[in-house]
């Protein structure tokens, strides 16, 4: 069963990120880590793509690893 957008919209806002500006039926969600999203969609009501929900797992979980690793004090890109 697909999962509604307004679900999606729910678990990144539990991730942090927060809903910006933008045009239309878009809405752009940004992380105070630089991570941004952008859904579309006309209603929250409105069911998921699958190509939306793998957008939105992915994002949240590099989220999760990038802080956790800031947590830990290791940057991956200190020697780069």
């Amino acid at each position: 069963m697909l999962r509604k957008l307004r679900e999606l919209i729910a678990d990144l806002k539990r991730a942090g990120f927060t809903l910006e500006p933008a045009r239309g039926s878009h809405r752009k969600f940004r992380h105070s880590n630089g991570a941004t999203v952008i859904l579309s969609g006309h209603r929250e009501g409105a069911d998921a793509k699958p190509y939306q929900e793998k957008q939105i797992r992915q994002k949240i979980e590099e989220t999760i690893n990038a802080a956790i690793s800031g947590k830990s004090g290791g940057n991956s890109n200190e020697n780069k």
